[in-house]
């Protein structure tokens, strides 16, 4: 599909593709400046090729240091995560009748502002999306927005929160929907109806799924497309334009995404609306998304005009508008291309699409990106955390090629560090912060040579942390008689969100991996001035458990390294249950051209097998994970 978008692309795309060659060009200078483990303090983010310092050796990582790319943080979100926006009602106070919350266009009327509502809707298990959703445009100051509840639990929930609610009357189930699944049909076709119920009171409809999120206020935007009937977002992940203009229609390949799409009270839409919704109704097997591409691309061009972008579809009268993905972020131009700030644009918005490890990958993204909003207990865990600053090999990372087995061979360098301090987070009884995680080549769905033809995706990159680990495996209760005692994990950029608590951020203790029998090198609980503790590598779980019981009151320690931290697990039974619970906790990567099947198992234990190499099963009974 990349290819044909490049065949057929217009000769503006040639720029655009001529900017992409040069930045590939520039790339490796900025990977230099960049390529040191990331602060995840705004004041930090930066593009600057100053004050590089690399051993040729070894790439040592710390919080204190610059990343690859950054979150964007709009100037009116900045230190405003409390901000009091929600009316919520006093406790004695007794909740309306559930009638009271029907949806009617008076309800709405209370909440709409310049013609423009804003709306999401969930059940229960999406409740914290939903939350962070409302938190995200309250601290843009943007107010007129409403939540559709699937569940009286929510509904009870939200309105004791103060969040403007009002009842779907769905009767949905209260726990979480799989991609796919009947339910996740369901509320497909749900958000199909209430699209239909709203435009008739004549407002203009921002309609939005719970896992998105609001960096910038989008308003402003929509409103310099006065004549379009809908805008949407779209999974495009190659570049149509430079700047913030609509996408080349022409020259969009990829599905239109309706997580994210903006509709006008016009008889073209609300025509749409009703036609998307009957198509639906008569048979339950139909995606919705897929839905509305059918109808939309039942005719498509020509443009409206020669400067809006604007196109004409639908039934030739529709005048439609596709968002920018730079900016109306994908998963994947966010979270791996990081499109917006290659190309110095703001974002609007981030949906969590392209993504590998369902409802909790969407959520460690966005906790990774610190745009999630988690209750105060979430950054101050029993048991303190356990922290390292991860150690790359400079040669690892840059030398040769950017191919299958050189991406393994970094991805393995990181596993088994990781795979060391996850033992240790097991012994201290500590919650784990992963580290970020250095990737050479892309995870798809589809065949690839790497990455994604015409896409601005820099190699190496910093990848998410579901393109290496099963993070819904990782935070599934698994019983302990098999598997061990459950170790809790949070995201790398923890350690610098500004929700920790002032208690964690004092509370700390460095360790620094020393050799033992050098100066001062030995197994003991004597920190030295300024909080650092030296302690010898190669140490076994009784000396661990020996010399940090002292330290259980310290919040947070973080080790200078785990390379050779460890040396096992004197109890083997415990051993072999960790061993069987984090060799389920790494997944694939996807996918070899020309074989299949064409992906690639990691291997949590791969340096305990002479020979093994990154290559696809080579039969049927070859294709299971290595345990």
């Amino acid at each position: 599909m990349a290819c044909e978008e490049v065949a057929h692309s217009k000769p503006l795309f040639l720029t655009i593709y001529t900017v992409v060659i040069v930045g590939v060009v520039l790339s490796s200078l900025y990977v230099l400046s960049a390529i040191r483990y990331p602060s995840t303090n705004p004041s930090t983010w930066s593009l600057s090729n100053e004050d590089v310092r690399l051993s040729e050796q070894t790439l040592n990582g710390s919080v204190s240091e610059t990343v690859h790319f950054m979150p964007y943080v709009p100037p009116e979100a900045r230190n405003v995560r409390t901000r009091p926006m929600l009316d919520v009602p006093p406790s004695n106070k007794k909740m309306p009748p559930l009638k009271a919350f029907r949806l009617t266009k008076e309800l709405v009327e209370q909440r709409v502002k310049d013609n423009i509502i804003i709306v999401t809707f969930g059940n229960y298990a999406f409740m914290d999306f939903i939350l962070t959703w409302v938190q995200q445009l309250n601290d843009l100051g943007v107010s007129n927005y409403l939540v559709g509840a699937m569940d009286t639990k929510l509904l009870e929930a939200l309105y004791w929160k103060g969040v403007p609610v009002f009842d779907m009357g769905s009767h949905m189930s209260t726990a979480d929907v799989g991609w796919g699944s009947p339910t996740f049909h369901k509320m497909g076709r749900e958000k199909v109806i209430l699209i239909n119920l709203i435009l008739p009171f004549g407002y203009e409809l921002l309609m939005c799924d719970t896992d998105m999120v609001w960096l910038k206020n989008p308003l402003p935007y929509l409103a310099h497309y006065p004549g379009a009937d809908v805008l949407t977002s779209s999974d495009q992940v190659v570049p149509t334009v430079l700047d913030d203009s609509l996408e080349i229609w022409q020259q969009v390949g990829a599905a239109y995404n309706i997580g994210i799409f903006h509709w006008r009270p016009t008889e073209s839409a609300k025509k749409l609306a009703k036609e998307w919704k009957e198509l639906l109704l008569t048979d339950e097997k139909i995606w919705d998304q897929n839905g509305f591409n059918d109808i939309v691309h039942r005719q498509l061009g020509p443009s409206v005009d020669e400067d809006s972008g604007l196109v004409y579809a639908y039934d030739g009268n529709l005048k439609l508008g596709i968002l920018p993905s730079s900016i109306f972020c994908s998963g994947h131009t966010y979270f791996v291309q990081g499109m917006y700030q290659q190309l110095r644009l703001e974002p609007y918005a981030v949906h969590t699409t392209f993504q590998f490890a369902g409802t909790e990958g969407k959520r460690h993204r966005l906790r990774e990106a610190m745009f999630f909003h988690d209750p105060p207990e979430y950054y101050n865990p029993p048991g303190g955390f356990l922290s390292f600053k991860p150690s790359i090999p400079k040669s690892l990372l840059l030398s040769g090629k950017h191919t299958i087995a050189s991406h393994f061979t970094v991805v393995n360098y990181q596993i088994k560090q990781i795979r060391t301090a996850l033992a240790i987070a097991s012994i201290l009884n500590r919650t784990l912060v992963m580290p970020p995680i250095w990737c050479r080549i892309d995870r798809l769905w589809f065949p690839h040579p790497g990455v994604i033809e015409g896409s601005m995706t820099r190699q190496p990159f910093l990848c998410p942390l579901d393109h290496v680990f099963e993070v819904n495996v990782m935070l599934k209760e698994l019983p302990a008689e098999e598997f061990g005692l459950g170790i809790d994990i949070r995201e790398y950029s923890i350690l610098d969100n500004p929700s920790l608590p002032s208690e964690v951020k004092k509370s700390w203790l460095d360790v620094q991996l020393c050799k033992e029998g050098t100066q001062d090198c030995f197994a003991s609980n004597n920190a030295t001035v300024g909080g650092v503790l030296k302690f010898p590598r190669h140490s076994n779980e009784e000396t661990y458990m020996k010399v940090f019981s002292s330290f259980k009151d310290k919040k947070v320690i973080q080790f200078s390294s785990m390379q050779d931290a460890f040396t096992g697990f004197i109890d083997k039974e415990k051993e072999a249950r960790f061993r069987n619970r984090v060799k389920r906790y790494v997944g694939i990567w996807c996918c070899v051209l020309d074989h299949t099947p064409g992906h690639i198992y990691y291997d949590m234990y791969w340096d305990e097998k002479p020979g093994w190499k990154p290559i696809p099963p080579q039969t049927s009974a070859d294709d299971h994970p290595p345990w």
